[in-house]
């Protein structure tokens, strides 16, 4: 016994140690329980013995990963399930619920994993039952506790158990046991209602929801998002749920509970709220369901019983976003109670509106419910009224006047609460409201022309006065930029009930026309001195949308071109024509660049809305047409747009010169790409004529990022033979050995190689076979010859520096970039390499030798750690497999025994990406090709691997 308190003491020590070393020399002494089957005797001993928890706890959390890791005997797994339901009722209700938790999950996992070896392991539910027909709560409890953690287990893929295994035991499960379960769970709840042990009954509901939100087909829903399908209950559910006591027991817990139990109680209605069409035996039977969720839930508006609390509320408003899902308008307006209903709905919604700052992130339900109903009306059929028209105003006019006080009341600028800073959340509250503002839009729109005109007075009498205080200018700012963006969002949509199509296109004129005239507010004046300020930022920001979207809508390649729409813009404001609007466009994008430094989403916004215009076929075209464009592609320098020099704004110059190569590449003119590249060559000359003595300076590093990453815009750009031939013919030879001198000088400094080597990575791919050179052209060799200069460069230099703490920003990142290099231009298809062994040239032997080197410079450990370098390295591998299977047989034996090791990593991984492609590799060929130039060891492990075990070793 003075071994087990020696053990005990070490599991205190373990579970309850501040101090980092002594927990982990703890853990290291008792890895041997989980890690050797041999143990597993001393587990049984330490549970039948011990007195500490923290003992218990070891010894079950060791069978556990024993269970999960290791193939156990039938027999053996069998007896430790026995044992363990044996153990859980003599000395369960005694135990910590900590240990009793662990000890469940074991056996659950036992079953789970045991499902199809032996019949006994599915006697669990039946064994469950015994613990509820036992006298004690706590027998009671512990029976709860096992079910739902049968439930939770067969639900979810485990890491030891193959993804189609596991879901043939949850189909097996679902199908012999979880109705079962169901009806135990509430056959429990009716038993308790009564009960004032709570615990039992968040048990019995807890089982309820988990068998409610079980995966019925397989469709692996994410769980941390709210949102999810249909659920498609079995049809041997259907008595039990057509039954009206089902339903009732939930809006009687939701009742008789508090928080959080209410909640739970809320959250099974919301699954049974969203139960498939097809369950019930007809309509009537349907409909008597839909009448009995709607009466409850016009029970709980009439009371406000439990929406107190935040939890119940957000619950509740998903409940009621289910009806939008799961019904039709027809349905709902045909069930005795409707108007009753859809006024205490109405009410509620505008009360949630009210409580911006308690019910924000809850009122998306609200909307989407409304936005569903208001979309159903012309389906609607008979002579049942909806009473939309009435209450659905009102939610249109109580949301803007929400947004309005949210904004007087302030939110704090650095937080993302704020939905004019968090697109996500913006868009969940925009999404369903275009929806009720097209509903009756005459109205709705003459209301919000109301409230934007005296704002926009306001606005523009200040930016007159050149005067006014900056925190009123700001709340002003906020308003229009909600206003903005009602108005954009509802030019995205086309949907509208009750409205012509043409006059339908008045009122989106007249809308944007008071965002048109915004725009010359806040260029001039006061406010065009005012970019650096967060609020003008945000109705910026608010104007890009507007554009993104009123472009597809009536500007762009697919765009319904209104000669209402425009017709009414010419008397508003002179804009006959898309192409007038085009410029106004445009020139928005121009002042954004040149006046914001500080801001780097507005310059990423803009950027955006300009890569769209340039890269739709007919709006590309109609960009060249106009002055502010021809200006912009001949003058994109610095000095033009400060933003190009701001570090924060680095990475956005890529995007920007993407823009300008596709515009550039439009004409496909010799003569207008060297002109337009000429302030690209200005950097290059400069860079070229700098001294190696002065290649290390702050400013050498700057333009060479820089230019590294409008390059890289540029070659983006290319997707033709000709336009990329054009940059081939530019670059090579003249500016090729810049590269190779900045590789070489900055190798340790990532800011620098990780542009340069991303360029090259760009530069060398064939996508859309633009790199398709004559049969007599050798520039498909001369530019792999570039590549391996480059890559050997980096290569050699990289390897000899030291790791430091961010060892991936460090060294891995470039690495991985270097095998995409390598991988594409492999791959390519555009280079002979028979070429270079003919005539001994070194380029691809120097090139693969340094690749691989840098490979094994990486721990496995690491490669499998960092996403972006092992998709990198497989497609290297996977290419070199394919095409260079020559380069593999010349391998030492220790070397192919790791990159053999690498690929059994990658097949057992959970990527299917990395699995395909490891599938993909020809590697069992270099055996065929020479099986005895490897040890048995070696062949083993390749055909278990790769699934030809027999063809390899039976040759």
């Amino acid at each position: 016994m003075e071994s087990l308190a020696q053990l005990e003491a070490l599991c205190e020590r373990l579970y309850n140690s501040q101090d980092s070393v002594e927990r982990a020399h703890a853990e290291n002494t008792l890895k041997c329980f989980s890690v050797n089957t041999d143990y597993i005797s001393q587990c049984q001993f330490i549970l039948d013995n011990a007195l500490t928890p923290y003992a218990l706890m070891l010894a079950s959390s060791s069978l556990l990963k024993q269970v999960t890791e290791h193939s156990l005997a039938l027999q053996l797994r069998l007896d430790i399930r026995n044992y363990l339901i044996n153990y859980l009722a003599k000395r369960g209700p005694e135990l910590q619920s900590f240990v009793t938790a662990s000890l469940i999950q074991l056996l659950c996992r036992l079953t789970k994993f045991g499902w199809f070896d032996d019949d006994r392991f599915r006697d669990l539910v039946k064994e469950s039952t015994n613990f509820l027909s036992q006298a004690t709560s706590d027998h009671y409890a512990i029976g709860l506790k096992i079910l739902n953690q049968l439930v939770s287990e067969m639900n979810q893929p485990n890491p030891g158990l193959p993804s189609t295994h596991h879901r043939r035991v949850a189909c097996s499960f679902r199908d012999q046991s979880l109705f079962q379960i169901f009806q135990i769970s509430l056959t429990s709840l009716g038993q308790l209602k009564s009960d004032v042990a709570s615990r039992l009954q968040e048990l019995a509901l807890s089982l309820c929801l988990k068998c409610l939100s079980f995966d019925f087909v397989g469709t692996s829903i994410d769980e941390s998002s709210e949102e999810f399908g249909t659920v498609q209950i079995p049809s041997a559910w259907r008595p039990v749920l057509e039954d009206p006591s089902t339903l009732q027991i939930f809006f009687d817990y939701y009742a008789i509970t508090e928080a959080p139990l209410s909640k739970e109680a809320l959250e099974c209605l919301v699954r049974l709220a969203s139960v498939r069409r097809s369950l019930f035996t007809n309509d009537a039977a349907r409909s008597k369901f839909l009448a009995h969720l709607m009466t409850g839930t016009k029970e709980i508006l009439q009371t406000g019983q439990g929406l107190a609390d935040h939890d119940n509320y957000h619950e509740y408003c998903r409940l009621l976003g289910r009806f939008r899902v799961n019904y039709q308008l027809s349905e709902l307006v045909n069930v005795e109670g409707y108007s009753d209903w859809i006024q205490l709905v109405a009410e509620f919604t505008l009360k949630s509106l009210q409580s911006w700052q308690w019910a924000s992130s809850s009122v998306y339900y609200l909307l989407g419910l409304w936005s569903r109903l208001v979309t159903s009306v012309p389906y609607l059929k008979g002579d049942a009224p909806s009473l939309l028209d009435e209450f659905v105003p009102k939610i249109t006019e109580g949301f803007i006047t929400s947004r309005f006080n949210s904004v007087q009341a302030g939110f704090p600028d650095d937080l993302s609460d704020n939905p004019l800073d968090n697109v996500e959340l913006l868009q969940d509250q925009l999404d369903c409201f275009p929806y009720l503002c097209r509903f009756q839009y005459e109205n709705s729109g003459l209301y919000i022309i109301n409230t934007m005109e005296p704002i926009l007075q306001s606005y523009t009498e200040r930016a007159r006065m050149q005067t006014g205080d900056k925190s009123e200018i700001s709340v002003i700012e906020a308003k229009l930029a909600w206003i903005v963006h009602i108005i954009a969002a509802i030019v995205k949509i086309k949907q509208c009930t009750g409205c012509s199509l043409e006059s339908q296109e008045v009122l989106d004129a007249e809308l944007s026309a008071r965002v048109l005239q915004l725009i010359n507010v806040t260029d001039s004046g006061l406010h065009s001195q005012r970019y650096c300020e967060l609020s003008k930022q945000r109705l910026d920001r608010a104007i890009l949308t507007f554009f993104q979207h009123f472009r597809k809508s009536y500007v762009g390649d697919q765009a319904m071109h209104s000669s209402k729409l425009y017709a009414r813009l010419s008397e508003l404001l002179g804009l006959h024509d898309h192409l007038l609007l085009l410029n106004v466009i445009v020139g928005k994008i121009a002042t954004n660049l040149k006046c914001y430094t500080e801001s780097q989403e507005v310059i990423d916004h803009t950027l955006s809305l300009f890569l769209e215009l340039a890269s739709g076929y007919m709006t590309g075209k109609l960009l060249l047409k106009l002055d502010t464009i021809k200006f912009i592609v001949a003058n994109h320098t610095r000095e033009h747009f400060p933003f190009l020099e701001e570090y924060r704004c680095s990475r956005s110059r890529t995007t920007f010169y993407y823009t300008i190569g596709w515009l550039i590449f439009m004409e496909e003119s010799p003569v207008k790409f060297k002109s337009s590249m000429d302030p690209l060559l200005q950097v290059f000359i400069s860079l070229e004529s700098t001294p190696d003595s002065m290649f290390r300076t702050d400013a050498v590093k700057c333009a060479l990022i820089g230019l590294m990453r409008d390059l890289r815009g540029i070659a983006m750009a290319t997707n033709s033979r000709r336009t990329y031939g054009l940059l081939f013919d530019w670059l090579y030879p003249a500016h090729m050995p810049l590269l190779l001198k900045g590789i070489s000088h900055w190798t340790d400094t990532p800011e620098v190689t990780t542009p340069l080597l991303k360029f090259m990575a760009e530069f060398v791919l064939n996508k859309a076979q633009r790199l398709t050179f004559d049969s007599s052209s050798p520039n498909g060799i001369l530019l792999f010859r570039e590549v391996s200069k480059l890559i050997v460069a980096y290569g050699s230099r990289v390897l000899s520096l030291p790791n430091a703490a961010d060892i991936y920003a460090y060294k891995y990142k470039g690495m991985w970039i270097c095998f995409t290099i390598l991988a594409r231009a492999l791959a390519g298809n555009y280079v002979n390499f028979g070429v270079f062994e003919l005539y001994g040239d070194r380029a691809l032997s120097d090139a693969l030798d340094i690749a691989l080197k840098m490979t094994l410079s990486i721990p496995l450990a690491d490669i499998l750690a960092f996403r972006k370098l092992t998709k990198a390295y497989f497609a290297f591998l996977e290419v070199l497999f394919s095409s260079h299977i020559t380069f593999i047989l010349n391998l030492n034996t220790n070397t192919f025994m790791h990159i053999v090791g690498s690929l059994e990593s990658g097949l057992k991984g959970l990527d299917t990406n990395i699995s395909s492609q490891v599938y993909a590799q020809k590697w069992h060929q270099v055996i065929c090709l020479c099986p005895f130039r490897f040890s048995l060891e070696c062949l083993v492990s390749v055909c278990c691997c790769c699934g030809q075990f027999g063809c390899f070793l039976f040759q």
